[in-house]
């Protein structure tokens, strides 16, 4: 019988790390804001592959600030090709600040990217098992989904995504007005419980 390659996967936030150090992870994405020092705790680590990229979470141009663009998910596209050519045993773990934007942003687009077949709304049902908080960053996604020539099926379902996580998690509401991410909100679609 054949086995079929199945790392494990993680999503945290920096808090979680240290954490994170005995469940031998072998590759790590981080996402981290630009001004933010380079975290220490990879030190604590066993060998492991660590990609890092630095952009802020936000979804509409502000002063100062970094906005997700393609060439950040080529990077994370790249990151996938390399490590979903592996066979032996892996862990990967994605980790944003908070663990639930960049972080799951970028960790279903490595889902995506190595399940093309899989339905968005699949793909966002196996992000959630993951990460319950998950509440991807909206322009990561609308790249990952033109870059994988998913033609709209990942901002759809991310819509979706959406409506259940406002139903599940109320206080995401106010939390993505305060972060001026209400065309997050404006997105969601509420189907029938």
């Amino acid at each position: 019988m054949d086995v079929v390659f199945s790392p494990e996967l993680s999503v945290c936030g920096i808090e979680e790390l240290p954490g994170q150090q005995a469940r031998n992870v072998t590759h790590v994405l981080s996402i981290i804001d630009p001004e933010y020092p380079e975290l220490d705790v990879f030190q604590t680590y066993g060998q492991h592959h660590r990609t890092t990229l630095r952009f802020h979470d936000i979804i509409a141009a502000a002063p100062d600030r970094t906005m997700p663009h393609p060439d950040h998910v080529e990077a994370i596209l790249k990151f996938g090709s390399d490590f979903h050519g592996r066979q032996e045993a892996s862990h990967l773990l994605v980790h944003c600040h908070m663990g639930i934007s960049r972080s799951t942003a970028a960790m279903l687009t490595l889902m995506a990217q190595a399940n093309p077949d899989e339905p968005g709304e699949a793909l966002f049902t196996r992000l959630v098992a993951i990460r319950p908080q998950a509440w991807p960053n909206s322009q990561m996604v609308g790249f990952a989904d033109e870059q994988l020539g998913r033609k709209g099926d990942l901002t759809a379902a991310l819509g979706r995504h959406y409506g259940r996580q406002i139903r599940n998690r109320p206080q995401f509401t106010e939390w993505m007005t305060t972060l001026g991410r209400k065309a997050e909100l404006d997105m969601a679609i509420f189907e029938n419980a």
